[in-house]
């Protein structure tokens, strides 16, 4: 009797079941837990993914490089250690050389803006070859960077000569090669001990990483300048995203594109506008005179155009790639100004 009753029991049971278990992702970034990117950007996904999908699927952040580093972002994507990873693409040098055309000086004013013509560059399928093995969700960039220096004001581009600054990518250390200085390469994550340590002079990041990396506690000067901004993708295992039950696939697409690349875009040019009004109050803001902005407009393009011959050079469609990033940066402006 009794082993009757267990029958039906578990007969009662499967038939009650879901069809497809929840699925729980782990999504990846390097930002701190307090940051507002946490909040404002991973949080609020994983939060409007959760809602979207109901009960098929749970999102877990893991904050500040706890489920991998920084610049290994892509890569854990790939090989599934993150289910999700928020990573630089500049980081892995030469290998999303298109995408790396959004770093480059000038191109835009916001975050929003750029963030926007990212993903209308991502959108066209430009770029399906360099994330061919990985399914991007959004993609964005920060509102352009400065130039922020521990004890040296810089006030012309004679001033750079010599100074070891921090560059995030390549690309731009490219670009610090032309205006003189000397180009050394880290995470942003790494800034706050190399210039504890005298190990760089300096560094180039937007306004609001200097409060996000606590970096206003060793920097007293900081130069006006747009000198680049810094691609940003939010990928994820293309098997994970595949094997997701219907329910949770539809909530992760719902929460894919634009509106979230535009949301990431925008929350920089907040952030960074608050953090400018207060180093404004606490330190030494630096605006260049006419005759040394023209110095340094001057040796960033010439930084762009070494970039983009460089593109054409290898047969990829360089010319063609910044002349699109133009023309929809010149839409998003119209759309979001």
């Amino acid at each position: 009797m009794w082993q009757k009753l267990s029958l039906a029991g578990a007969v009662a049971l499967a038939s009650t079941a879901p069809l497809h278990a929840q699925d729980t992702l782990r999504y990846a970034h390097f930002m701190s837990a307090t940051s507002w990117q946490n909040e404002v950007i991973f949080e609020n996904w994983a939060a409007a993914v959760e809602e979207a999908g109901g009960d098929s699927v749970d999102v877990q952040v893991f904050p500040a490089q706890t489920l991998g580093k920084a610049a290994a972002g892509y890569d854990n994507a790939v090989t599934g250690v993150a289910d999700i990873a928020w990573t630089v693409p500049g980081y892995t040098a030469g290998r999303f050389p298109l995408s790396q055309i959004m770093e480059l000086p000038g191109l835009f004013d916001t975050g929003a803006v750029g963030s926007c013509a990212f993903q209308m560059l991502y959108d066209s399928g430009a770029l399906d070859e360099e994330y061919a093995d990985t399914h991007i969700l959004f993609v964005h960039t920060h509102d352009p960077g400065h130039l922020h220096t521990a004890d040296k004001p810089v006030e012309t581009l004679e001033d750079l000569a010599g100074l070891k600054l921090r560059r995030p990518t390549q690309v731009v250390g490219e670009l610090l090669t032309e205006l003189g200085a000397e180009p050394v390469g880290m995470p942003a994550p790494n800034t706050y001990e190399s210039l504890q340590r005298g190990a760089i002079d300096g560094y180039m990041l937007p306004w609001e990483s200097v409060d996000s990396f606590r970096l206003d506690e060793l920097t007293e000067y900081h130069t006006i300048f747009g000198f680049y901004a810094l691609a940003f993708i939010s990928t994820m295992n293309k098997a994970k995203y595949e094997a997701l039950s219907p329910e949770a696939k539809a909530a992760v697409d719902a929460n894919s594109g634009m509106d979230w690349a535009v949301t990431a875009g925008r929350g920089y040019d907040e952030a960074g506008a608050a953090t400018l009004a207060r180093l404004r109050e606490e330190s030494t803001v630096i605006e260049l005179s006419d005759e040394e902005r023209a110095k340094f407009e001057a040796a960033a393009e010439t930084a762009t155009e070494s970039y983009i011959s460089f593109l054409n050079e290898q047969g990829l469609p360089g010319t063609e790639t910044y002349e699109a990033v133009v023309g929809y940066v010149s839409e998003c402006e119209a759309e979001l100004n």
